[in-house]
């Protein structure tokens, strides 16, 4: 299977009748051509952060709307992808925590899929018909430990499982310019967003792991680096693929990258 990086930005990227959708949309229609329909998919999403890495591991996880101050239609969006519990399992028994070596948790009653997570998938996966799994990334762990349990993944990628990791390349929201048209964007973001580019194309992964080396650049992209982390496990899953293709390479709101990413 693929490994997906998705630039999720706004909930409201969920509703019918935007670019950012109707290209998830087409990608969707990829899997069953292209590649074959998945059996299961692994989402790591910015928006679950945990003490520790843990799984989901309910039979129905539930739609969590995760966000406020929004039209009453995406409150309204549900996406009821079974969960499956098996495989939770089966993967806590594979996957260690980096550091200590423990399996990784299971969450059988707390967590779903938040939309980091749904509002991506609903478009691509419409029928719902998918189990899907999240994993959370430890709030505490360095980068080094986000790529060493990224790497546990690719295995995952020959039995049928597509990892889908969704945030986003740059990620400031206190710089939100909600006037400014889809493409624009400040030349600090441009740059970082260049840079990442340079380092996924490259496949250096080092270079993407210590990203915090660009100073201030890297503070201004990520005010906290929470929608950084996905795009560790992908890459960090991906490893040793062909090189990687784009997608929605371009701005929201003058400081949310939407470039995502495709490693076949």
């Amino acid at each position: 299977m693929p490994v997906l990086f998705v630039g999720h930005g706004s909930p409201m990227n969920a509703l019918p009748d935007n670019v950012f959708y109707d290209s998830w949309q087409q990608l969707g229609r990829q899997f069953g051509a292209r590649w074959p329909k998945p059996q299961l998919i692994l989402c790591i999403s910015a928006h679950w952060l945990t003490q520790g890495w843990a799984l989901t591991a309910m039979a129905q996880p539930r739609t969590i709307y995760d966000f406020g101050g929004f039209p009453q239609a995406l409150y309204q969006l549900n996406y009821p992808a079974p969960g499956s519990p098996a495989v939770a399992q089966e993967l806590a028994s594979l996957l260690r925590q980096p550091g200590d070596g423990q399996p990784v948790a299971l969450d059988t009653t707390d967590w779903g899929l938040d939309h980091g997570a749904w509002s991506v998938l609903m478009p691509m996966f419409g029928a719902a018909d998918i189990p899907v799994i999240q994993l959370s990334m430890d709030a505490s762990a360095s980068t080094a430990d986000h790529v060493a349990l990224g790497r546990q993944l690719q295995g995952l990628r020959e039995r049928g499982v597509l990892i889908v990791a969704s945030g986003n390349i740059v990620h400031n929201l206190r710089a939100l310019r909600f006037d400014a048209p889809d493409g624009q964007t400040f030349e600090w973001a441009q740059q970082f967003d260049d840079t990442i580019a340079g380092y996924l194309t490259s496949g250096d992964l080092t270079a993407l792991q210590n990203f915090k080396q660009l100073g201030a650049l890297a503070t201004q992209a990520h005010p906290s680096a929470d929608h950084f982390w996905p795009l560790l496990y992908a890459a960090a899953a991906a490893e040793h693929s062909a090189a990687p293709e784009f997608f929605n390479a371009t701005f929201q709101v003058a400081s949310i990258s939407m470039r995502s990413v495709i490693w076949d």
